[in-house]
């Protein structure tokens, strides 16, 4: 009698993935060893709720400037997640539809790259269009972004992998016999509730982690010749040096991003133009 395949389980095909992930990261960061060369170290302001206020203002101007060119390239963020959950919606992987969806805060700063440049080459008086924010590919320090993408893609896999488990100890391990069985289990049984508990709070300290890392780290590669570990770095020392206007910051954008996916994350089209282009506004305050 022939052996019975073994068929993963999204936590085992996530870990798979990681290592893979990491090692690209790091041929990435490594194909241009000279950009790994330290510079002076940036220097951080604290800066106050007003900033943050400000900070949205200017990015609400550079999208209602550009209007229809950003509001086209941000249908990719819809698209993408419509697809993606259409990928999930089956029974086995149901209990991952919305860690999936909550996942996207944590590459939100990587599709919202070309934002960064089209903020920046207004930033310095040039007239842009939507064909601008693909300048990033010809940036020098576009081996380093692909890194740092890296790794937020992979934090994000770990996130779903975590989410499974989570998960498995407390409705699973087997996948729920319906959409409707399974909302149900979740809402009216008590393990549902430690289900959502547990979760939030897993998913809270990802949250927490993708923002330290990230929050001005892909602005500051694409502004000056600097590493990614430098990058991370100065990240984290702006979150440590700003702890409750960051923290402020992370709940304005878990906020509209929430908001944002209703209906159908069709409310991305304009909310993630507008995080995209006030984070690069954000930067310009935070780093000296």
């Amino acid at each position: 009698m022939p052996a019975q395949k073994h068929i993963r389980n999204p936590f085992e095909i996530a870990m798979a993935q990681l290592g893979s992930a990491f090692a690209d990261a790091e041929h990435a960061v490594m194909a241009k060893p000279r950009r790994r060369e330290q510079a002076a170290a940036p220097t951080i302001r604290h800066i106050t709720t007003h900033d943050l206020w400000d900070a949205l203002k200017a990015g609400f101007g550079d999208f209602a400037a550009t209007r229809e060119d950003v509001v086209f390239i941000a249908l990719v963020y819809p698209v993408a997640g419509l697809l993606l959950a259409a990928l999930f919606l089956n029974q086995d992987l149901l209990p991952l539809v919305f860690p999936l969806a909550s996942g996207f805060a944590i590459i939100g700063p990587v599709a919202a790259l070309g934002l960064y440049e089209i903020s920046r080459r207004r930033e310095a008086g040039q007239t842009v269009g939507w064909a601008d924010a693909f300048g990033v590919f010809r940036s020098p320090a576009l081996g380093s972004m692909f890194g740092l993408g890296l790794i937020l893609v992979a934090l994000m896999l770990l996130w779903l992998a975590a989410a499974y488990g989570v998960y498995a100890l407390t409705l699973g391990p087997t996948p729920p016999a319906s959409a409707g069985a399974f909302v149900r289990e979740t809402f009216e049984t008590g393990a549902g509730w430690l289900m959502i508990v547990v979760g939030v709070g897993v998913g809270f300290l990802f949250a927490v982690l993708a923002l330290a890392i990230s929050v001005v780290s892909f602005p500051l590669l694409l502004d000056r010749h600097i590493g990614v570990g430098q990058a991370i770095e100065t990240s984290v020392r702006v979150v440590a040096a700003n702890p409750w206007t960051m923290a402020l910051w992370g709940l304005i954008v878990a906020g509209a991003l929430a908001i944002g996916s209703l209906p159908a994350l069709f409310g991305l089209i304009l909310v993630a133009p507008l995080l995209g282009h006030a984070t690069w506004h954000l930067y310009r305050k935070l780093i000296a």
